[in-house]
């Protein structure tokens, strides 16, 4: 009989390299399982064709996941000209066949367009929800349903390589970006048609591709090795501003009592305290009043003693 795997608290963040063919959640299940680990979640879904950067937190940190599901992101992808499918992906079925007629300038010319602030419609097929169920949920079903036009903004956009009929690109760009719907409208402007072969996430802001493991890699590291790779609960919000309370302020802020800072601007913050630089939460100094009050905190003493977060 197999031995019933005992689950551990454990806080901190692993930088994994998502593998293609599977999807965010299993994955993530995979990882859970290989730490032992009670509480577990992901940091924005890559699709089963995607591989990359795809930060895993554990216990604590996946109270302040959610800021990193809204932090700006940097791909590279590869997209096949003359090819348009029903999913903008290799994993859907070719609709249309079209002659690719253009050259290395015309494409990077279109390419170029898509810097800047746009409104962009997600794909049917994308994991956004309607009424509770993602879209491609009804696309499979062949329903029509209201997709919601977004703000996006591309920050970067490089044309790395051009072998027709694919075209490499970089593109650094805002939350919610759907890069397959960018890769399928690069297609209809060229005239030819497109769909997204390869996508790998390199940047979630604040993280990089340079301390990823595969999760092969962290199969055959140690239990105690495994713990070591791990990141502290707070590395994924360094893109959030610090904010440094004293003794007093820190025993209101684990209480739960909101305080005054009227020198503070309105805004999120990083909270830690000013004696030894633990690191307390998330909190928010409302405009006007300018009183904190908080937004996640760390409720655990496990979670307290194990941080080891990087000292500002």
């Amino acid at each position: 009989m197999n031995k019933k795997v005992k689950f551990r608290p454990l806080n901190g963040i692993i930088l994994l390299d998502k593998a293609k063919g599977l999807s965010s959640n299993r994955v993530l299940q995979n990882i859970r399982f290989l730490y032992q680990a009670e509480k577990a979640g992901h940091t924005g879904a890559l699709d089963p064709l995607a591989t990359g950067l795809l930060p895993i937190c554990f216990g604590e940190a996946t109270k302040f996941s959610q800021y990193l599901l809204n932090a700006d992101k940097t791909y590279q992808v590869t997209a096949k000209l003359g090819e348009r499918t029903d999913t903008s992906d290799a994993e859907g079925e070719i609709v249309q066949t079209r002659s690719v007629n253009v050259t290395p300038e015309q494409i990077t010319e279109q390419a170029l367009k898509f810097k800047g602030c746009s409104e962009q419609q997600p794909s049917i097929y994308s994991a956004l929800k309607y009424e509770g169920r993602p879209l491609y949920y009804y696309a499979r079903k062949g329903i029509e349903v209201p997709r919601p036009v977004r703000q996006i903004e591309v920050y970067a956009l490089t044309v790395d390589e051009i072998d027709l009929p694919y075209v490499t690109m970089t593109i650094a760009c805002s939350k919610g970006t759907y890069i397959r719907t960018i890769v399928d409208d690069l297609g209809e402007n060229l005239g030819c048609g497109a769909h997204v072969t390869e996508l790998r996430r390199t940047h979630i802001s604040g993280f990089d591709s340079e301390h990823m493991l595969t999760a092969a890699e962290l199969e055959q590291l140690s239990a105690d090795q495994r713990d070591n790779a791990l990141l502290a609960v707070d590395a994924g919000i360094k893109h959030i501003p610090v904010l440094v309370l004293n003794e007093q302020q820190a025993d209101k802020l684990r209480k739960g009592q909101k305080f005054a800072m009227p020198e503070q601007s309105a805004a999120l913050y990083r909270a830690y305290t000013q004696a030894d630089n633990t690191f307390l939460g998330v909190v928010e100094v409302l405009d006007h009043t300018k009183i904190v009050r908080t937004k996640r905190l760390l409720n655990t003493a496990s979670a307290l003693a194990e941080q080891k977060a990087s000292r500002t």
